[in-house]
């Protein structure tokens, strides 16, 4: 299948070069040329599939044209070595919960698939140079991409993040890893740190220099696959008898996870609609109710993967609906909440219902809780676990988070980072330099 830029001034490409390259070059992100419906006996017996049977089937939807089955199905199989389960929380609102995988973030997923993909790509064709993974992080990225990436032969990876703005267990999670992964401490925000990495893929110099592509969710190795747990949990949905009517409220950063959802969506996946959730980098939500996108600097939050001031994957929610702002605002509607009121909300689920809420999760929870129609079941995303941000949510519901094995083991690692001012003159000097 062919690839296209939203921005439509750069010739369609393959698909090994646009996990390769990442961004195109008109500054666009690559689409696929078309998106196929999948099956009504698909549906029809999807509670009956594992997950593994559900993302092989999409999975081929997407690359199948591109990659032999069974090598799509090995790194599908590889990449899913956890499950991603749907849990009640109260009657009417469950959690799909994406916090199974080794670094207890729904990124572990498209993180995972994209390193399988890119080292299949590179194997084929012969590469001889290594390629260099750019990814800029808000807090989890980071963390599933570096581990998602770790000891892959011929690829190196730079992690860019903010300084003193992820959490302590997220940060051990990419800048005490050495080998083939490098972590940049960015004097600036999230922003920042997604505009250097953005200003390299343009830059004629490193282009030259460097093959360099990146691991954010403008890469569609990283985001597509996350279609995948949203088929899963409809499945689960429907086994348990309460398909019908359900509607999807997605955490929403940079929109690669929510964008994964509608792309689910038009492949036929039967859910009603989405709530995009937002703290209060709220740029989406504003859009809804003036139809007027406005980027602004983001500010930090609790639920720091959210602290997005330009979100990336916008541009594919507009070419997705044909610009139309009614067809937008037809399947996604969405709600805000400040730092006190993610607290608020960690508390009384935990108080009420005994279900602890990370804050990006707290978002979802609060959206469905305000915006769920009559007649609807809500599912929210949990896309972290929540000893990722054991300050806040330890002080929220007044006890101790246990640290699961995963998260356990990076603690006493030693960090590794390399200090970095946001100026792009330092960050290409430094590039040209390794």
């Amino acid at each position: 299948m062919l690839y296209y830029s939203t921005n439509k001034q750069s010739p369609e490409a393959s698909l090994a070069e646009v996990v390769t390259r990442g961004l195109a070059p008109d500054r666009g992100l690559y689409m696929p040329r078309r998106i196929d419906r999948l099956s009504d006996s698909f549906f029809a017996g999807i509670d009956r599939l594992s997950f593994h049977e559900i993302a092989c089937r999409v999975a081929e939807a997407f690359f199948g044209e591109d990659i032999p089955r069974e090598e799509l199905e090995s790194i599908v199989c590889d990449t899913l070595s956890f499950d991603t389960p749907v849990v009640k929380v109260r009657d009417g609102i469950w959690s799909l919960e994406l916090f199974h995988g080794p670094t207890a973030a729904f990124k572990d997923v498209g993180a995972r698939f994209m390193a399988r993909m890119l080292a299949h790509f590179i194997g084929r064709s012969g590469h001889k140079e290594k390629v260099t993974v750019l990814v800029a992080t808000s807090g989890d990225t980071g963390s599933a991409v570096a581990n998602g990436f770790l000891g892959v032969e011929g690829i190196d990876v730079v992690v860019l993040y903010p300084k003193g703005k992820v959490s302590e267990i997220q940060e051990k999670q990419f800048a005490t890893l050495g080998r083939n992964i490098t972590a940049l401490e960015v004097d600036g925000t999230f922003d920042d740190c997604q505009r250097l990495v953005k200003s390299a893929f343009l830059d004629e110099e490193l282009t030259r220099h460097l093959t360099l592509t990146s691991a954010n969710s403008i890469n569609v190795a990283r985001f597509l696959p996350q279609s995948f747990y949203y088929f899963h949990a409809y499945a689960q949905m429907k086994r348990a008898g309460f398909g019908n009517d359900v509607a999807v409220c997605v955490p929403s950063g940079n929109f690669g996870n929510i964008t994964a959802g509608l792309f689910a969506k038009r492949m036929g996946l039967p859910v009603k609609r989405f709530i995009a959730a937002n703290n209060r980098n709220d740029i989406f939500l504003q859009y809804l109710r003036t139809g007027v996108y406005t980027p602004r600097p983001s500010v930090a939050t609790v639920a720091n993967a959210m602290d997005v001031g330009d979100p990336s994957n916008f541009a594919r929610v507009l070419d997705l609906y044909g610009g139309d702002w009614q067809a937008i605002c037809s399947e996604i509607s969405g709600f805000r909440y400040d730092d006190d009121q993610i607290r608020d909300g960690i508390t009384r689920v935990y108080k009420d219902y005994g279900y602890v809420l990370d804050p990006h999760g707290a978002c979802g929870y609060l959206a469905l809780e305000e915006g769920l129609l009559p007649g609807e079941t809500g599912l929210f995303l949990e896309t972290a676990h929540p000893a990722k941000f054991r300050d806040t949510v330890e002080a929220a519901i007044g006890r101790s988070v246990e640290i699961p094995e995963q998260l356990r083991r990076f603690m006493d690692g030693k960090k590794l980072s390399l200090g970095m001012t946001s100026r792009f003159e330092d960050f290409k000097a430094y590039l040209l330099s390794r």
